[in-house]
């Protein structure tokens, strides 16, 4: 291998420099048995972030609005509490948040089916403490909803 080889592998990352060498990652999605592209695929990073601006602001809203006072502070702490309630409530009943809905995106178990009341409150939990949502799998899925056994995907 040249210089220029060992910088390009370098600049591409070690997916692309292990693609080079053979390895075959597929698609994501593809060892969970689900659909490339359309309804029932991986849904993709940036509609999930949408997702979740949109359900953020939605409960900084009613925070800010019906519980702080105008406290800034109270309101952050209140809207945890209130993202926390509404996905568990959303996603427990009807499978995605208003923030999902709006985008096009649901939340379903690995195996196809609906999300035990348990598994929703463990993703619930885990997305509010946000480290295990900001550590993904080569799926794109967060530790949140590895360790649920959850999926989002495009409705």
């Amino acid at each position: 291998m040249d210089n220029r080889q060992a910088i390009g592998s370098w600049l591409s990352g070690p997916r692309a420099a292990a693609e080079d060498m053979g390895a075959d990652f597929g698609y994501r999605g593809e060892r969970l048995g689900l659909p490339q592209e359309g309804p029932g695929a991986i849904a993709p990073l940036g509609r999930r972030f949408g997702a979740l601006f949109i359900d953020w602001a939605l409960c900084m809203l009613i925070a800010y609005g019906l519980l702080a006072n105008g406290n800034q502070q109270a309101a952050g702490n209140w809207a945890l509490l209130i993202f926390l309630v509404l996905s568990v409530l959303t996603v427990g009943t009807i499978g995605s948040t208003p923030g999902k809905r709006l985008l096009g995106i649901r939340v379903i178990a690995e195996n196809g089916g609906r999300l035990g009341v348990v598994r929703v409150v463990v993703r619930s939990v885990l997305l509010c403490l946000a480290i295990p949502a900001l550590v993904w799998d080569r799926d794109g899925r967060g530790l949140h909803d590895r360790l649920s056994r959850a999926v989002q995907v495009r409705i």
